[in-house]
């Protein structure tokens, strides 16, 4: 009976713990990347009653209670919620993503990130979101611009900050090419692009051309003059001369206006050859059109993060660059994390120490899908919390049964006579 009471007394105790940790997993039923735990009980020693050389062939035991083996962290991923801001994230599959205060790094499923007054990407708790940053930034200047930042190494992670004031420097047009017909009847012909020059303005490159007074016994010649100048036609910045001239079948044979200056830069000037650019025929529309490279510069509207995990500054010029990229980390054992409290862990000497998975060529990659504009849910359902609890309040009550029973016996067997 000493052993029923024991019994009892652990199966009671278990429960409590069970019922703690269902308990805890209801509570956080709404924190966002929230991953539940989930008991294990296991049996305590056993009492022999008869062994394989007693007068049983099997061996005969009685068990002396139960206990909590241990708590294991529940891995399924929650349910993706809509969410508002690109800042939001969730990770769709395996790892997790790296925060980090005044001490050691922190490693979460909560993707309820945003910029701070300074631009820098921080959590709700103030703790900085790690990863690389892609080293075109120098001072409040974009050097340069990415499609992609290439993650580095677990070691080299650091903290995502970003200028709250970025410039998108110009960049001065260094070739403008110019397509269409200027047919072969004396008219004046006029094509144009924009260009931009070193110091920002939106300058514009006129040709004119002019038949030329002395013609070729085959095809056209012309004279043409460029001109580059500010949009409003006020300054003029540069003059340049030349000839063109053209086959009988209208095809463009030689050229000797080569480049113009515009407001301290250089521009290549690219009327074609033969029928691809300018040409001069009469069996077709006279038409003109121009491509030219070179950008305005911008002022920084923002950061955003894509699909990829990349965080985009978009600029007033329509330009956008990645500037770096989210950091998701990987564990040998993800059951060996420390939970610090609600979504939030650190590594252990179980768990390992946090890796990156790598491409075919070496290159480490996030090795998993990461989803803006929605978060991800506690994966604890109501309906399963709900329905443990009441299957651990009913071993709670059977084990406490089992102690009354045991008791009651015991009284009886105190009040029998001798």
């Amino acid at each position: 009976m000493a052993q029923a009471f024991y019994t009892g007394i652990t199966g009671i105790q278990s429960n409590q713990v069970a019922i703690d940790v269902v308990s805890d997993n209801l509570s956080n039923i709404s924190t966002i990347g929230y991953r539940g735990s989930e008991y294990e009980f296991s049996s305590m020693f056993e009492s022999m009653i008869h062994t394989s050389t007693g007068t049983t062939s099997s061996n005969s035991s009685i068990g002396v209670g139960a206990q909590v083996n241990s708590t294991r962290l529940i891995q399924t991923n929650g349910s993706l919620l809509l969410s508002d801001k690109s800042t939001d994230l969730a990770i769709d599959g395996d790892g997790w993503f790296g925060v980090q205060g005044d001490g050691e790094p922190v490693y979460t499923r909560d993707g309820n990130f945003s910029f701070d007054a300074n631009h820098d990407l921080v959590n709700l708790d103030g703790f900085y979101v790690l990863g690389t940053m892609g080293g075109n930034i120098e001072g409040d200047i974009l050097t340069h611009t990415l499609d992609e930042v290439e993650l580095g190494e677990v070691t080299a992670q650091e903290k995502l900050r970003f200028p709250k004031f970025l410039v998108y420097p110009p960049e001065p047009t260094t070739l403008a090419s110019f397509i269409g017909n200027i047919g072969i009847d004396d008219e004046m012909r006029t094509m144009g692009a924009g260009v931009v020059d070193p110091l920002n303005n939106k300058n514009h490159l006129k040709l004119t051309f002019t038949k030329s007074a002395e013609q070729p016994d085959l095809g056209t010649a012309w004279d043409i003059v460029a001109t580059t100048g500010s949009l409003d036609g006020e300054t003029i910045y540069d003059t340049k001369t030349g000839t063109v001239n053209f086959s009988s079948s209208g095809a463009l044979i030689s050229n000797t206006l080569t480049t113009i200056d515009n407001n301290g830069s250089e521009v290549t000037i690219d009327l074609g050859d033969e029928f691809n650019g300018v040409i001069a025929t009469s069996n077709m529309d006279i038409t003109s059109s121009s491509i030219a490279d070179g950008t305005i510069g911008g002022d920084l509207l923002g950061y955003d993060i894509n699909r990829n995990a990349e965080v985009i500054a978009t600029f007033s010029n329509g330009m956008q660059s990645s500037v770096g990229k989210l950091a998701v980390f990987h564990f040998q054992n993800d059951q060996g994390l420390e939970r610090l409290n609600g979504s939030k862990f650190t590594e252990s000497s179980n768990s390992g120490k946090p890796i990156f998975f790598r491409d075919a060529s070496g290159q480490n990659i996030i090795g998993t899908n990461v989803v803006n504009f929605k978060l991800e849910d506690s994966n604890i359902e109501m309906s399963y919390g709900l329905t443990e609890l009441i299957i651990l309040q009913r071993s709670y009550d059977a084990n406490s049964k089992s102690i009354t029973t045991a008791d009651q016996m015991m009284q009886k067997a105190l009040n029998m006579d001798a």
